[in-house]
């Protein structure tokens, strides 16, 4: 018998409270019923990044009113859900709690299977839930706190080719965006400066390429670029406008060819795979940003592969990405169970040694 799966998901891994429905039937491509997302950008705005108090408190405030809101708009009752995902982590421990506790209380009162969702695995994901790609495919997950080339064998088997060893493009461009006087978040600020300045300026560095592998290295670009503009202000008492978008500028070239380069060598080997279809996908918030997307989808050209990257509102933080991982997990027959735990850490790939060191609360990344 075909089977027909509708999930809640439930996301509150940062700064973005959000609810959404995903349906989908058995061999068919999946259909986002409703997707709510509220934002906190206002809440953090005079601190210059996201504050995880104020972020826990607004999550607690609005999960719930997410939750209605996206059963209203898919015209639904919490009767007509077959189970409820959740973000268990990674992420700012108090929002992920703040999500963990609401998905349980929803479970308990209605009886409804719960499931917990790795968030990056969410991203991971997106692009079978919006393009129905098969296994395996490989993955650029560029976000605000997480770089990482994956090879995507299954819901719940990835393999990590390299990633980030410190900031992760999303933490340089909202590094920047404070550095520059820019306002948060700073990945879409940069961008929109960039567009009216000249790139070849200012030479940063290209982080890592002189090194073989597939690892990333963003902290020293930041460093450059303060450097450079410390310089200026020595030199012309401050910054014109055309001194900032030059940065801008300069700055999104050096991400926009390290990022072109290791996925390069990432395709070369995930082709050692041999996949019959080769798809190259990229997702996470950094992924809407137009100059990165047009780079990685030239790099794929050149090796003939399908590139895909999700409709933008999905490389955001939201929970339908929740809803579809969680679905996946489901038909699979995973099932979790009230002790659920809230993780502040939780790499996709278990097996290869951690990236960014441990801790007591486990792998960083």
């Amino acid at each position: 018998m075909v089977q027909t799966l509708t999930v809640l998901g439930l996301e509150s891994s940062c700064d973005d409270t959000a609810a959404a429905i995903v349906r989908q039937t058995e061999g068919a491509k999946a259909e986002i019923l409703s997707s709510i997302v509220h934002g906190q950008t206002e809440l953090h705005s005079a601190y210059g990044g996201v504050v995880p108090e104020i972020a826990a408190r607004a999550h607690a405030e609005k999960l719930d009113v997410c939750v209605i809101q996206a059963l209203e708009k898919a015209g639904m009752a919490l009767g007509d859900i077959d189970a409820i995902a959740v973000t268990a982590g990674p992420g700012l421990i108090g929002g992920v709690i703040s999500g963990v506790m609401c998905a349980k209380g929803l479970s308990a009162a209605t009886g409804l299977p719960l499931i917990g969702v790795n968030h990056l695995a969410g991203h991971a994901l997106t692009p079978r839930l919006t393009d129905g790609i098969a296994f395996p495919y490989l993955m650029l997950l560029v976000s605000g706190g997480h770089c990482q080339y994956l090879i995507a064998h299954s819901p719940e088997d990835f393999t990590r080719l390299g990633g980030t060893i410190d900031d992760a493009p999303g933490e340089a461009f909202d590094k920047t965006a404070r550095l520059l006087g820019l306002p948060q978040p700073g990945g879409p600020s940069v961008e929109a400066e960039a567009k009216s300045g000249d790139p070849k300026r200012f030479r940063f560095p290209r982080p890592l390429l002189d090194r073989p592998g597939c690892d990333l290295s963003f902290s020293g670009l930041k460093t450059a670029l303060m450097r450079t503009r410390d310089q200026i202000v020595t030199e012309k008492g401050g910054l014109t406008r055309q001194d900032r978008a030059d940065l801008c500028a300069g700055f999104q070239q050096a991400v926009v060819e390290t990022l072109a380069e290791k996925t390069r060598r990432a395709i070369a080997l995930y082709l050692e795979q041999d996949p019959d279809e080769p798809v190259i996908a990229v997702a996470g918030g950094v992924a809407a940003n137009s100059a990165i997307r047009a780079a990685l989808e030239t790099v794929c050209g050149e090796f003939d592969a399908r590139f895909t990257a999700p409709p933008l509102a999905l490389c955001t933080d939201n929970a339908a990405m929740i809803a579809f991982a969680g679905l996946e997990r489901f038909r699979s027959g995973a099932r979790d169970g009230l002790d659920l735990m809230a993780r502040p850490r939780w790499p996709l790939d278990q097996s290869s040694p951690a990236m960014l060191g441990s801790g007591k609360k486990g792998a960083k990344a």
